[in-house]
């Protein structure tokens, strides 16, 4: 009789893992719709690395063959240490250009002397109503934060963003530090994701994996 229970304690623990798949997603262009941006070339030294370049503006590299809705992403990203001019991360729920949520993060801000600037660090968005400025105001402190133990503003950083219908949780992969929580304010209506760059703004990409 327990090896029977052993069995079958085995068997829905497979069952368990094996329906949460896990795969890297290709970023070479024919994968990718582009969003006022525009791809540059990568260093061949880091193979499955996108580079987008900047912009007036947001811009997004949607996945065309993509569709997520609840699950985790990882991804590695990398932006500059310069002052308003480095919003790089993740949008999810894509309507349209215009109307989407997103986690990013300001670099410049990663080893401010002020607290104050270290705290705007992590951001989640919902455009178009809410806005960083619109929420800042409204809502100060609760949808953006500090990364703890943040790497250099011009280094590569690797996170982890999970999402489900009413939340999404943010978490610097390398120490499993959770970096934001939050409520979203918009409901699931799309399963469109991409990668994000804010305004003027350059980012790098590589090693994005999805686990739904």
């Amino acid at each position: 009789m327990k090896n029977k229970i052993l069995t079958i304690t085995g068997i829905l623990l497979f069952t368990l893992f094996s329906s949460c798949s896990q795969h890297t997603i290709d970023l070479s262009g024919e994968n990718l719709e582009l969003v006022n941006r525009n791809a540059i070339t990568s260093n061949q030294n880091t193979p499955n690395t996108l580079i987008l370049n900047n912009k007036e503006g947001a811009g997004m590299a949607i996945l065309k063959n993509e569709n997520f809705d609840n699950g985790t992403i990882e991804l590695e990203l990398k932006g500059e240490n310069n002052p308003g001019k480095s919003f790089v991360g993740l949008a999810f729920n894509i309507q349209n250009d215009s109307t989407y949520e997103a986690i990013y993060f300001r670099p410049f801000n990663f080893k401010a002397n002020e607290l104050e600037k270290r705290e705007h660090s992590v951001q989640y968005i919902s455009h178009p109503k809410n806005t960083w400025k619109f929420l800042r105001t409204n809502q100060k402190g609760l949808y953006e934060a500090e990364y703890i133990n943040a790497p250099l503003p011009d280094e590569w950083f690797e996170i982890s963003v999970k999402i489900d219908n009413n939340n999404v949780y943010v978490y610097d992969k390398k120490t499993n530090t959770e970096l934001l929580s939050i409520k979203r304010l918009e409901k699931q209506v799309s399963s469109k994701i991409g990668l994000w760059t804010g305004y003027n703004s350059k980012g790098e990409f590589r090693n994005l994996k999805i686990k739904k």
